[in-house]
């Protein structure tokens, strides 16, 4: 088929919705689909077979897109979108995949020029906007009454995590397919096994509590910070260790963790590339993800699990659609119930090798790269006689 997949991200970069668009990339790419890729102008090129990457003019001014909802964002859709209504018109594509607010643009050139779309949905947009900016809470209706319209319209909406699924399905959806996100471990590189292993490269020593991921408000580090705390009361050798994030945000947290009395228990070591995701999971006793917000499931969380290493995350639905009692600690999104089920895997090391072993069996069976390629593989076959009919 010929695809115009409208990605509006920073394209490359080790990032969630970055990160996921390279995979679908060299999905669509193996089954032998020809696409013409549009991404915003930040981010390092990567070549895939059969597939064009395109970058949409850059918006004066705007130099970086930081994840999630933000002004620089909705300026850079502006040239984005003209772009792609461009393509459009220059080009006969079978179906355009649209993701995240692109499926607006994707509905555009539907009435203007048949093409069916794909609504990739890896977010609640309307949710994401009102949670970050609360005081458009007044057009949250309308909001919502958009994203339902782009959704009713849709060949396919196709969720990342099931309670985007629910959402989708009560926005009137036609057809919904549950697209979930896989471990990157199997991208992670073997050349960590001739170094010295990350422990001994950060000196670290005692039990390591290990996050990794971006350092946004929605990720609950300041909960996971006054847990530390209260952890490091029972099991004083405990250090935390933060991998990723931008200067701006762990000199935020840094002075945060230096009020709370943390100095010798934190470490903020910066981003690390995906190709050393194991290396830095290998040195982790506990691995968490203390997220306070959001309906999708983090993507880290797949790593997580595939990686044996026991896992606490807060027991909500961002989480517990994918995580049950029997891979991961839950504990409710508070400094006092993070504190405790972080000691409880400090202090029970049989627990999370037990949990551990249940989680790894779990993403073999569903969150895979190959259970990924198949589920599109479907999605897009079933799409077929859309393209004959027209």
């Amino acid at each position: 088929m010929r695809v115009l997949l409208l990605a509006p991200q920073p394209f490359y970069q080790e990032r969630g919705t970055p990160i996921a668009v390279h995979l679908l990339l060299q999905a669509l790419s193996a089954q032998g689909h020809r696409v013409d890729a549009l991404v915003y102008p930040q981010g390092t090129d990567r070549t895939y077979p059969g597939v064009r990457l395109i970058r949409a003019p850059r918006f004066p001014g705007v130099r970086s897109i930081r994840p999630g909802p933000s002004w620089n964002k909705l300026l850079s859709d502006v040239p984005f979108a003209f772009a792609a209504l461009w393509l459009a018109r220059r080009t006969r594509y079978d179906v355009v995949h649209a993701i995240e607010e692109s499926v607006f643009i994707a509905r555009v050139i539907k009435r203007l020029h048949g093409v069916p779309y794909l609504y990739d949905m890896d977010s609640g947009m309307a949710d994401q906007v009102l949670g970050k900016y609360p005081a458009l809470r007044a057009v949250g209706g309308a909001l919502r009454g958009l994203e339902a319209m782009a959704a009713r319209g849709a060949e396919v909406v196709v969720p990342v995590c099931e309670a985007l699924a629910q959402t989708a399905r009560a926005y009137g959806a036609q057809r919904v397919e549950v697209l979930r996100d896989v471990s990157m471990l199997s991208a992670s590189a073997d050349a960590h096994l001739t170094r010295p292993s990350f422990r001994e490269a950060k000196q670290l020593s005692g039990p390591v509590v290990m996050y990794v991921g971006n350092l946004e408000w929605y990720q609950g580090i300041d909960l996971l910070l006054e847990g530390m705390v209260r952890a490091r009361q029972r099991v004083p050798a405990a250090q935390l260790v933060i991998v990723g994030g931008e200067p701006k945000g762990i000199a935020r947290y840094q002075h945060r963790a230096t009020a709370l009395g943390l100095d010798g228990g934190v470490r903020f070591v910066g981003p690390w590339p995906l190709s050393d995701l194991g290396y830095c999971l290998e040195a982790a006793d506990v691995l968490v993800s203390p997220r306070r917000q959001g309906g999708n499931t983090p993507m880290k969380i797949y790593s997580y699990l595939d990686s044996g290493r026991p896992v606490l995350a807060t027991n909500l639905p961002t989480h517990t659609q994918v995580l049950t009692e029997d891979v991961a600690v839950l504990a409710a999104p508070t400094a006092e119930a993070i504190g405790e089920g972080l000691v409880r895997l400090l202090e029970q090391p049989e627990v999370g090798r037990r949990l551990g072993m249940h989680a790894r069996a779990l993403v073999a069976q569903q969150y895979s790269y190959p259970v990924f390629e198949a589920t599109l593989r479907r999605i897009y076959a079933s799409l077929r006689p859309q393209e004959t009919a027209r």
